[in-house]
């Protein structure tokens, strides 16, 4: 693929992805979507938070 085309594309999907964000910015369920992409956000955080704790006692362990 060249470059050109490749340039391209990510112009469309670019443009894709703003009028989507767009769209439901600017939709009723708008408050909806922020409140599920917060509750996910948590859940993310704390996975990753857990993970961390996880790896920090595997290095404890193993040092001592």
């Amino acid at each position: 693929m060249s470059n050109s085309s490749k340039a391209v594309v990510s112009f469309i999907v670019g443009a894709a992805v703003g009028v989507a964000v767009g769209y439901f910015l600017n939709s009723d369920k708008k408050d909806e979507l922020v409140d599920k992409l917060k509750f996910q956000t948590d859940k993310l955080k704390d996975r990753l938070r857990k993970r961390k704790e996880q790896f920090e006692d595997a290095i404890e362990n193993e040092l001592a």
